[in-house]
């Protein structure tokens, strides 16, 4: 829940969808830090990571005293070394982070272990004490097993990186491709934890599918595809088309892939334009425009010549 609610004995807090605020993300935790007789804790499973989004080592210190007057607290059972209360043991001097340089880690360090798939080549993927990956016939399998099995179907879809990147830069082929993907066992939901595996969250899914075809590929952010490919996009374009194709660039950018799906094209244009017939004024039919936002994305995808 984001909204308020006077219940003060919730002991766990869930979170099941994605969380794009700071302060939404505060208000969903702060519903289960409500005062409660025999409350001394709570429990926060966090199924999307939203917490990556929100560290804030301010608001997520070590907790205080209170105050004030109040109840007092139950007396803490005394230290097992010292046999004190409060524990008088002297404590090593919490260390920093040995990437961001704060004692509170602002950097989300993300423990690596390297799996080896049936080409010999290792990947390299974020330890998680669990996945939730499932075979064809139903049964639970680790994500070692599950990128095999991934990497075993994809020479079956295409025969390289260049075919791949045919495929994956039309809306269209790429529709294709994934659905074939999850007709084979691999739905898009499934490529997005392997995304997250991979540690490839600001990536395209095209370079986690090379990735997992073919171990020394090099991956580059969407900004950073963005970023080398503009100028090429751009050549071909009048001032208007720039000002529509940047604002799709900022929204793939920022939300991924799914932003370039050609059943996005009417909202994109909503948004940028408040309607279709004004987007029409500016861009030209629809024909056209259809043909601009398939067009631009064969450059973006483009392999980049060094």
């Amino acid at each position: 829940m984001s909204t308020g609610v006077d219940a003060r004995n919730i002991r766990n807090i869930v979170l099941l969808r994605p969380v794009n605020s700071m302060i939404e993300f505060k208000q969903i935790v702060g519903r289960g830090t409500r005062l409660f007789d025999g409350k001394e804790f709570f429990t926060i499973y966090d199924y999307v990571d939203a917490f990556h989004h929100f560290a804030d080592p301010e608001w997520d210190g070590e907790p205080l005293e209170p105050e004030g007057e109040g109840e007092p607290h139950p007396p803490k059972p005394p230290c097992k070394v010292c046999g004190q209360s409060p524990c008088i043991c002297e404590k090593p001097e919490k260390e920093p982070c040995e990437i961001c340089g704060e004692l509170n880690c602002t950097c989300n360090k993300k423990k690596k272990v390297k799996i080896k798939l049936r080409d010999g080549k290792e990947r390299e993927i974020q330890f998680m004490m669990s996945t939730s990956f499932w075979s064809a016939d139903g049964t639970p399998i680790s994500a070692e097993e599950f990128l095999n099995n991934l990497f075993g179907e994809l020479p079956n879809l295409f025969k390289n990186e260049q075919e791949l990147r045919t495929l994956w830069s039309n809306p269209m082929t790429r529709r294709t491709l994934l659905e074939k993907l999850e007709d084979a066992g691999f739905p898009k939901s499934d490529l997005l934890v392997v995304q997250q595996l991979v540690n490839m969250e600001k990536s395209d899914l095209f370079d986690v599918l090379e990735y997992v075809f073919n171990g020394n590929y090099k991956s580059m952010t969407r900004e950073e595809r963005v970023a080398t490919s503009q100028a090429t996009i751009f050549t071909l374009l009048n001032n208007k088309q720039k000002e529509f194709i940047q604002f799709v660039l900022s929204k793939y950018i920022e939300s991924g892939v799914e932003e370039l799906d050609q059943e996005k094209l009417p909202i994109l244009l909503t948004n940028k334009y408040q309607s279709l017939e004004d987007a029409k004024d500016i861009l030209g039919d629809a024909a056209n425009i259809s043909k601009l936002f398939i067009e631009f994305q064969q450059y973006l995808y483009a392999e980049k010549v060094a």
